[in-house]
């Protein structure tokens, strides 16, 4: 068997901050001129592809007049420039940061320098340095192009003139918007509402806009999980043209369109899944070979047999691209009668699956594969809980017995009993997994086995409890075999015979953690007695895991499991594959979840394109599609996380003044983030509200101190706190120090 090469490269050195390495190099000695070898060995890139890229970014930056060519292949900055464009990343106190390939630092922006400029727009600025000349400063000469149009906040009704004024809920929507009597459009005083800027005069600090939608009143639950979908432009509905389509969408399974497919409806096949869920992506068979080894499915529910291209359907999947879980509702990227129903894997149902299928030893190796659609018949479900129960209570062995499922851990609120093949399958393939986690993690995969704050619903989702959800080996025996197949489909497509095919694919990948941040996190826990080492690839990953498997259970562990998580890169889709470093896989994709998730379902159509001996399409339309899912999953996750937040304020609204046990996960020069131990639940107490002593912030040390008393509240320290206010429409949770 060819032995893989490693293909990691750091994209932040290659593809992503190449302009920005180049100016630094540049920026260097800005009288000197430099030749591309020469900045390929500044910046420690040897490879052909990596000098090839410097080409071509040398010829774009000087046809763009950044850099100037001097001599014959010999650069120099272009000290001429004052003009560039970037984005704008405004802070929520008003001012904003210029980002630019140009510079290598981020430009400071004051808000009197802001030109009506607004968080994420893609505008042009004039960078210009400060009296001291060290610090670059800019101004916003021009909006090219606006990131956002719509904000969702309260209106408010002027008392004596016939106008009003949208207060935004995103803090860093720095302006009001200015709302006409003509355009208030049925709002009433106080109303949550969703408004549109339509201009924004010269002469006006307000951008005029018009109310689109009244939401509600500020508190009420559906108003507030409505706000949270639109204010990151995400649907919480489909338009009647989507329902219809998807209604004309023919569920018959044809004995034509099983002849097309293996069926392997014969063969022992299960889920496992979350209790309370309605679609079922996944599902895996289990048979024994006369060999002694194993045939394992992974069955993926073939959405793209159902969801064809250019149709109104295939559009608004691509438009929504995910699906949205928020704390009390799912938001589904298809509509029911597909993503609950035709598509979703339930027991003793046939339906239409696209497999990978793998011939698998005792010691986990993968001896065949196969790839390609089926025709499946699921004989069980359980949920993760039950499996559980089965892997905890029930040892491998030659004579397996039915196993009687516990009335407490049942489904379906009653003892029933599981078949002893069904056992049998459920024991072997969670030795499996536990076989190829370990592989997995000796190749240098990070784990971070979080813990999931949950919440109990009454009937009007109102929180009444909180527990938290770990990941078991039932989960974890999903998980790898998921891994194992978007592994293996990605193998398939993009390496052959040693070497890559570059043939167009959707890759999910994950560049190696960013130097800064890593210094950062040792700065942070060696307060704490930790230490990483980051001297290679391996040895930070190694380092790590070592760090999450110390701190486990401890006070501080939440909070360093978070900081660790903020020194990795963002795992992101595209076409240019660089391997997946937090799963230490040189390929990976996602293949597993078609029913929530638009890129696998790009991933299945390109797989089929292939088997069917397709030729490569161009890459560039699937780049941009590649773009715009990860734009939109960053998009969702930002929802459920305010929603998560949404619900714990408002969870704690029945705990005022009441008393705990919390640590500190965060300070600030204006406060310190306490969460409370038993709930998750993280607030604020702000420095001007602790009287005991004037407190000062200490950047170095992470830490508040008394000025007169040397009282020191520092990251990770134990401490108590009581319930001060928790005020749901400013998403705000404010505690007061309990002090000693």
């Amino acid at each position: 068997m060819t032995k893989k090469k490693k293909i990691y490269k750091k994209k932040g050195n290659i593809v992503k901050d190449l302009t920005r390495n180049i100016f630094k190099v540049l920026n260097q000695d800005s009288s000197k001129s430099y030749n591309h070898k020469q900045i390929a060995a500044k910046l420690k890139i040897s490879d052909t592809d990596g000098k090839t890229q410097i080409i071509r970014k040398l010829a774009e930056l000087t046809a763009n007049k950044k850099i100037k060519e001097v001599d014959r292949g010999k650069f120099q900055i272009n000290i001429d420039r004052k003009y560039s464009v970037g984005t704008l990343d405004v802070t929520s106190n008003g001012n904003g940061y210029f980002i630019t390939d140009d510079y290598e630092d981020d430009v400071f922006i004051p808000n009197i320098n802001l030109g009506k400029g607004l968080h994420q727009d893609t505008v042009k600025a004039f960078v210009y340095s400060k009296r001291n000349g060290k610090k670059l400063e800019g101004e916003v000469v021009e909006i090219l192009e606006r990131a956002k149009t719509e904000f969702v906040g309260v209106f408010q009704k002027h008392k004596s003139k016939p106008f009003g004024f949208v207060i935004p809920d995103n803090h860093k929507m720095y302006a009001d918007i200015f709302v006409s009597e003509n355009k208030i459009n049925g709002a009433e005083d106080g109303d949550k509402v969703q408004a549109t800027i339509s201009d924004w005069p010269k002469n006006s600090k307000n951008p005029f806009g018009k109310i689109t939608a009244v939401l509600g009143k500020p508190g009420e639950h559906n108003t507030e999980m409505h706000s949270i979908l639109l204010e990151y432009d995400l649907p919480y509905e489909f338009p009647r043209e989507v329902e219809k389509d998807a209604e004309s969408v023919s569920l018959e399974i044809t004995d034509k369109e099983i002849a097309k497919r293996r069926d392997m409806r014969g063969d022992l096949t299960f889920t496992i899944d979350p209790k309370d869920a309605k679609d079922f992506d996944d599902a895996l068979s289990f048979t024994k070979l006369e060999n002694g080894n194993y045939e394992i499915g992974i069955h993926i529910a073939d959405v793209s047999h159902y969801l064809q291209p250019k149709t109104i359907l295939d559009d608004e999947a691509y438009a929504r691209a995910t699906s949205v879980y928020l704390v009390d509702r799912v938001v589904p990227m298809l509509p029911e009668i597909l993503s609950n129903g035709a598509c979703s894997l339930r027991p003793n149902e046939e339906k239409l699956t696209f497999s990978a299928v793998f011939e698998i030893n005792e010691k986990a190796q993968i001896i065949k594969e196969w790839f390609g659609r089926t025709v499946t018949y699921s004989d069980q479900r359980f949920a993760y809980e039950e499996a559980q129960s089965i892997i905890e209570n029930v040892k491998l062995s030659d004579d397996i017995q039915p196993y009687t499922m516990p009335l407490d851990i049942s489904i379906i609120d009653k003892e029933y009993e599981v078949a002893p093949e069904i056992v049998e399958a459920t024991l072997k393939l969670d030795e499996l997994a536990k076989i190829l986690r370990k592989k997995r993690m000796k190749e240098g995969a990070i784990s971070f086995d979080r813990v999931e704050v949950k919440f109990n619903l009454d009937e009007e989702a109102n929180p009444v409890g909180v527990f938290f959800k770990e990941s078991k080996d039932a989960n974890k025996l999903i998980e790898e075999f998921m891994l194992l197949a978007n592994r293996k489909v990605a193998e398939f497509i993009g390496f052959s015979k040693g070497k890559a095919t570059n043939k167009t694919f959707i890759y999910r990948i994950h560049d190696e953690p960013d130097d800064e941040k890593l210094a950062s996190l040792q700065n942070i826990i060696s307060k704490f007695g930790y230490k990483i080492n980051t001297d290679t690839k391996e040895t930070t990953s190694d380092s790590l895991n070592n760090l999450l498997s110390d701190v486990n259970g401890k006070a501080e562990s939440n909070m360093i499991e978070t900081l660790t998580i903020r020194t990795m890169s963002k795992a992101a889709y595209t076409t240019q594959n660089i391997g997946h470093y937090g799963l230490a896989f040189n390929y990976y994709s996602h293949f597993t979840s078609p029913i929530r998730r638009y890129p696998d379902v790009m991933t299945h159509r390109l797989l089929q394109h292939y088997l069917d001996g397709g030729d490569t399409p161009k890459a560039i339309i699937y780049e941009e599609k590649c773009k715009h899912s990860s734009n939109r999953e960053e998009l969702a996750s930002k929802a459920e996380r305010a929603s998560i937040k949404y619900m714990q304020i408002k969870y704690m609204q029945d705990h005022n003044n009441e008393v705990f046990d919390g640590v500190i996960t965060g300070v600030t020069e204006w406060g310190i983030y306490v969460e409370i131990k038993s709930n998750k639940c993280e607030g604020m107490v702000r420095i001007r509200d602790i009287k005991s002593d004037h407190y000062i912030f200490d950047e170095k040390q992470y830490a508040i101190v008394g000025q007169s008393s040397k009282q020191i509240y520092q990251l990770g320290d134990d401490v108590k706190v009581q319930v001060k206010k928790a005020d749901l429409e400013r998403k705000h949770l404010d505690f007061n120090l309990i002090e000693d």
